[in-house]
Order: structure tokens, then C-alpha cells, then sequence
């Protein structure tokens, strides 16, 4: 293998791409960016880049760690894959040939649906949209948000720690309902309504009313009304699958690869946000959009590469900061048999660990990062009835892990 063609230069692909030279891949890495701007991290974007504005605090890798690195980084849009003569071909015009291909693609928003369409609507995705939201928010006194998920509500604490006046509008009857429990939902609801934030839980949108200026008005399907000069939607993404889907890949809600990350076609590999892949932590293949899982897959597939042949198995976690708040959720949400709470919600520490067919299968954690890392150590332990020792107040997180194996007094963090 001589050639090794990147698309998307986000956090997996970035990290591919190093991950290959780490692992002692001396080849020809080519890294394409569809972006003008240099590989950077979003997270922030929607958090401390809000705020400062520093793109150098942001940036992947410093811009000259791709040369160095021997990483061919080159601007552009794939538009095609030709599996037959295996390359792509770009915007420009310009063919990259490959031995290898890596889809790193990531998502697109999922875009507003109004009657009058979403014109005037901002969204929080790219480098270009949060420097319109910097220019944008000072000069706001009524901000809107639709959806009431990680991104709408990091948004909306921003706002309203500047002073705005923010109101939330979301189809589900409590916030992030799809990715916490309901005491953890309850805890960062009341938190963001004494910063001042208002919610519209249960509703959706019916249609965006635009007047002179930057004036809106929502209405929502239950009646109500919402004026603002800002409106934000944050409702989620959709993996980006139409050029794999071209090629006549794979797809099922995200590229489709095995436990390996391969897809149909062995000469080409999906990871990060467009993969969709089997877990042991889930019981069908799933899609994940998180920074660890773009990591984790980056590396995986980069050792397969080198030679180095193992099933992707990582432990999934996730991070998102509101306000003052940390939330770190360990393993993957959704229903559950039992469920412990440790800590107290009324100081603003504590975690919920929630156990299916007798194993621990998350544990969302608020501002409490010690206890995050142990999570994420017993649920990738597989071990089972943890739930009895969790719920006792008295037994502090690192000792939870001397509960593993019997007679394992040697764990540690």
C-alpha cells in the first residue's frame, strides 16, 4: 500500500492521518479539507470560541504539523468516487488516486422545516457560522433556539450569561430527552431557568413569521409566540452519506462498516460521525457524533492499516459544558432496569448510573470528573451487578473498581 487518500480533515480524519505515521506508515497521506479554514476542533465553537474568538486555541494541529508529518493537506470538495480505477475526483478537477480510501465525512445539519422555509435561521456547525454568531449576538436583545439538545442549550447558556433574553423551543417534553435521564434533564432544565431561560417543552415549530430587519416571530404548534432578533436552530444532524451512496457503498443511517470499519469495498474505510458501525456496548450497529468515537476510530483503522488487525470495541463517552455545569455521559444512553443515583443534585454533584440486564450501561455525570472516569473503566469492564455497591454514598468511585473481579484489591485509576 502506497497511497492513502483522507476526505474530511474534522477530528477523524485529522487524526487518521497522524495515527499513520504514528503506527509507521511511510506512504504517500493525503488529507483533503473541504473547508477553506485549517483543520480545526467544533466543540468550542459553540463554547470558549464563542467567547474569544482565537482561532490558534482551536486549530486541530498547528499548521505547520502537516508538513512536518509528511501529510499532503489539499483544499477542495470530493464529488466522486471511482472505485474501478480506485480515486477521487475533486471540485477542481484534480483525480486522487488511492490504494486506500478513508471517509472521515462527519454530518450535515439537519435544517429547519417552516412552511416559509428557514431563511434567517442560523445554525452552530462550522468555523464560518460561529464567527457570524460572534458579530451577531452583542448585537441581540432576543435570542430564539430551536431544539433543546446539546448544542442549542450550550448556546442558549451563552447567551444568556451576556445578558439576553433566551427562550427554547422544543418537541420533546424535557430537555436533551434522547441522551440523559430525567434527573439529569431536570437538573440542567432548572439550572438554565435561574440563569433566565425560558423553555417551550412539547412544542414544535409551525412557521417563522420574518419582519423588517432581524426580526422574527416563532409560532410554535401549540399556539404561542416567540419574538426574537436571533434565531438558532441546533435539531440535530444527519450523517453525510450521499457520495458513499453514489458509490454505490453501503448505507444505513451512516456509511455502513463492519467491527473492523471497513465497508463493502475493502479498499475503503468509514469513520467518525458517518460511520455506522457494531458496538459490543450495543445490542444493533450504531452511528455515534462524538470527538472519542472520531479518535478511537481514527486509531483503529489506522493500525489496521499498519498491520495491526483488532475489532473496534472503545468505550463511547461524551462531554457537553452549559453555563457553569460539566456533563460527561460514559457508555450509551437509553432505557434501563435499574438506575442509582450517587450524590446530590441540590449541591450540583452527582451522577446517575443506569444498569441493563444487570450491567452498567451509562452513568451521566454533572460536574463530577473523577466519578466520569471511573464509569468509564467499569463499563468497559463488562462486569455485572455493580448497581448494590454504586448505590452506597459511603463507597467513593475509585473503590467501586475493587468490585470488578472477586478479590481484586489491586484496581486502580
Amino acid at each position: 500500500m502506497e497511497t492513502i487518500v483522507i476526505l474530511g480533515a474534522g477530528h477523524a480524519g485529522c487524526q487518521a492521518a497522524f495515527a499513520l505515521r504514528e503506527n509507521g506508515f511511510r506512504g504517500r497521506v493525503t488529507l483533503v479539507n473541504g473547508e477553506e479554514a485549517a483543520p480545526y476542533q467544533r466543540p468550542p465553537l459553540s463554547k470558549g470560541y464563542m467567547k474569544s474568538g482565537r482561532r490558534d486555541e482551536i486549530l486541530l494541529r498547528a499548521e505547520t504539523a502537516f508538513a512536518d508529518h509528511d501529510i499532503h493537506l489539499v483544499s477542495g470538495v470530493a464529488e466522486e468516487i471511482d472505485r474501478d480505477r480506485q480515486q477521487v475526483r475533486l471540485g477542481t478537477g484534480d483525480a486522487l488516486p488511492y490504494d486506500h480510501l478513508i471517509l472521515a465525512m462527519g454530518t450535515v445539519n439537519r435544517r429547519v422545516s417552516a412552511p416559509a422555509g428557514d431563511t434567517g435561521v442560523h445554525y452552530l456547525k462550522s468555523l464560518r457560522d460561529a464567527d457570524i454568531l460572534r458579530v451577531r449576538l452583542p448585537q441581540t436583545r432576543r435570542v430564539a433556539v430551536i431544539g433543546a439538545g446539546f448544542i442549542g442549550l450550550e448556546f442558549a447558556a451563552l447567551a444568556a450569561a451576556q445578558g439576553k433574553t433566551v427562550e427554547v423551543v422544543d418537541i420533546g417534553m424535557r430537555v436533551m430527552a434522547r441522551a440523559t435521564s430525567e434527573e439529569v434533564s431536570d437538573f440542567f432544565r432548572h439550572r438554565h431557568q435561574d440563569a433566565g431561560v425560558r423553555f417551550h417543552l412539547g412544542q414544535g415549530l409551525a412557521e417563522i413569521f420574518r419582519h423588517l430587519g432581524n426580526r422574527a416571530t416563532l409560532l410554535t404548534t401549540a399556539g404561542g409566540e416567540i419574538e426574537a432578533d436571533l434565531v438558532v436552530a441546533g435539531i440535530g444532524v444527519m450523517p453525510n452519506t450521499e457520495l458513499a451512496a453514489r458509490a454505490g457503498l453501503a448505507v444505513d443511517n451512516g456509511i455502513v462498516v463492519d467491527t473492523y470499519l471497513s465497508t463493502t469495498d475493502p479498499a475503503i474505510s468509514a469513520i467518525g460521525d458517518c460511520a455506522q458501525f457494531p458496538s459490543p456496548h450495543a445490542a444493533a450497529p450504531i452511528r455515534l457524533e462524538s470527538v472519542q468515537n472520531a479518535n478511537d476510530h481514527a486509531r483503529c483503522v489506522a493500525r489496521r492499516l499498519t498491520g495491526d488487525r483488532r475489532p473496534y470495541a472503545a468505550v463511547p463517552w461524551f462531554w457537553s459544558d452549559q453555563g457553569s455545569d460539566k456533563l460527561q455521559i460514559a457508555g450509551l444512553p437509553g432505557e434501563a432496569d435499574r438506575q442509582v443515583l450517587r450524590g446530590d443534585p441540590e449541591r450540583n454533584r452527582f451522577s446517575v448510573f443506569r444498569f441493563r440486564n444487570g450491567q452498567l450501561a451509562s452513568v451521566e455525570s454533572v460536574n463530577q470528573p473523577a466519578e466520569h472516569m471511573v464509569a468509564r473503566r467499569l463499563i468497559g469492564s463488562r462486569s455485572e451487578t455493580l448497581a448494590d455497591h454504586a448505590s452506597d454514598a459511603a463507597v467513593a468511585a475509585k473503590e467501586l473498581l475493587l468490585h470488578l473481579q472477586p478479590g481484586n484489591a489491586h484496581a486502580s485509576v
